[in-house]
């Protein structure tokens, strides 16, 4: 009677092991097919060392006055280190989101995707021109794309 338990006790030991394998080989698949949130993430983590970098070596006041001086870009003098973190992990979300729209392979549904990249670039240029003057583009922007897409699905 207990080679009849020890039987049943490995065979279900056995079976939770390939159950966790198969568990395993799916993330790793899931990874190894979609690269874009790994790009995306590891571009977002790289474009903010790179503005903390260059913030902390001084790089950033030489753009700010520089933008003071130009017409029409005044903007860039009150720009801060945050700001174009925020402004630019809002970019590569939404080039993230263009790529899936124009890889069939790692296409998903982009409508989170693109309200997060815009509301990344909303808070960056919020701290520039005033969250009163973005906020409402961004609704407006958002809408649009809700808009578009009723269109765009019925076809």
């Amino acid at each position: 009677m207990s080679d009849h338990r020890d039987e049943k006790f490995d065979e279900k030991d056995r079976e939770k092991r390939d159950e966790k394998s198969t568990q395993e080989k799916s993330w790793e698949e899931k990874y190894r097919r979609d690269p874009v949130s790994s790009v995306s993430w590891a571009a977002i983590l790289i474009w903010a060392g790179l503005v903390l970098l260059a913030d902390n070596l001084g790089l950033l006041s030489g753009i700010q006055v520089f933008g003071e001086r130009l017409p029409g870009f005044a903007f860039l003098g009150r720009m801060e280190a945050w700001s174009m973190i925020l402004i630019g992990a809002g970019i590569i979300v939404l080039a993230g989101a263009l790529v899936r729209l124009m890889v069939p392979e790692y296409r998903q549904p982009l409508t989170g995707t693109l309200i997060l990249g815009l509301v990344l670039i909303g808070i960056g240029f919020g701290n520039i021109f005033g969250i009163s003057i973005i906020w409402p583009l961004i609704l407006i922007a958002i809408g649009l794309s809700f808009l578009l897409r009723g269109f765009f699905r019925g076809r």
